[in-house]
């Protein structure tokens, strides 16, 4: 089980996952396992209730973790378009000016 990764996420997908399965099958509370595993009680809470709402078993209107990275991607998608629209505005308010001359 990979603690760190190398990208700006402070673990790993993989350890993770594994932290919550070994909450889930071990019968210890999370904060046997968070100090097993030298995690914060808190973040490891966090991950058991994420990979709950991904099994379907959270409450109404949860989120999974698919579709919260959809929503950022989509966020994302939506600011570089107002960027986009902004500019040609600008250019179109430029050019306009410019044939008015």
């Amino acid at each position: 089980m990979s603690k760190k990764s190398n990208t700006s996420k402070r673990y790993t997908a993989e350890f993770k996952k594994d932290a919550v399965e070994l909450v889930r099958s071990s019968g210890r509370t999370v904060t046997e396992v968070a100090q097993e595993l030298g995690v914060s009680a808190e973040g490891l809470r966090g991950w058991v209730k994420q990979a709950a709402i991904d099994r379907g078993e959270g409450p109404s209107g949860a989120l999974t973790t698919a579709e919260r990275e959809e929503l950022v991607r989509l966020r994302r998608k939506v600011h570089e378009q107002e960027q986009t629209i902004e500019v040609l505005g600008k250019a179109t308010a430029f050019f306009a000016n410019r044939k008015t001359k």
